[in-house]
């Protein structure tokens, strides 16, 4: 069975659509890259996720209203309840949640760090996207993992370790 991947997109922020050329495109590869990465073997048939594109005050309006920090942050993600499955004329799709990111946020960041923007929101996609599957950075290990798994991602879409 061919596994694919729906994005549902959601530009609260139009800058995004500058800011990411082309931006469909573009999340479309980095996710495609990490779910393939990923190899969730025992979740079988399609996958979807919600992306917005907003801006910092949209983002520290849920970072507050989730988890009570009144600051933005770059990216947020709300895995879904639980990994809901609905079946459609014998195809199966899995939702996995919302990842929600903060154009002035990454902007400032990508500057400070020596990024492009691209890259940067590249990586955080994908971050987010592994909090979705349930990877953390709360211990020290996990954060190992995570970080190994991002980087993995990473250099297949020839973007260099963020970490160094």
């Amino acid at each position: 069975m061919i596994r694919e991947l729906t994005i549902s997109f959601h530009v609260q922020n139009p800058l995004w659509k500058s800011r990411l050329r082309p931006y469909t495109k573009t999340v479309q590869a980095v996710l495609e890259n990490a779910l393939a990465e990923a190899r969730l073997k025992k979740i079988q048939g399609n996958f979807e996720v919600a992306v917005v594109l907003a801006d910092d005050a949209f983002v520290q309006n849920l970072n507050n209203q989730y988890r009570g920090k009144n600051k933005p942050t770059n990216v947020l993600s709300f895995p879904a309840d639980s990994i809901v499955s609905t079946t459609n004329n014998q195809q199966s799709t899995t939702e996995f949640g919302d990842i929600i990111l903060a154009l002035e946020t990454i902007e400032k960041e990508a500057i400070i760090q020596g990024k492009t923007f691209r890259n940067h929101a590249s990586h955080l996609l994908i971050h987010g996207f592994l909090h979705l599957l349930g990877y953390d950075h709360i211990e020290e290990k996990d954060a190992v993992l995570m970080e190994k798994m991002e980087i993995k991602i990473l250099k297949k879409l020839s973007i260099s370790n963020p970490y160094l």
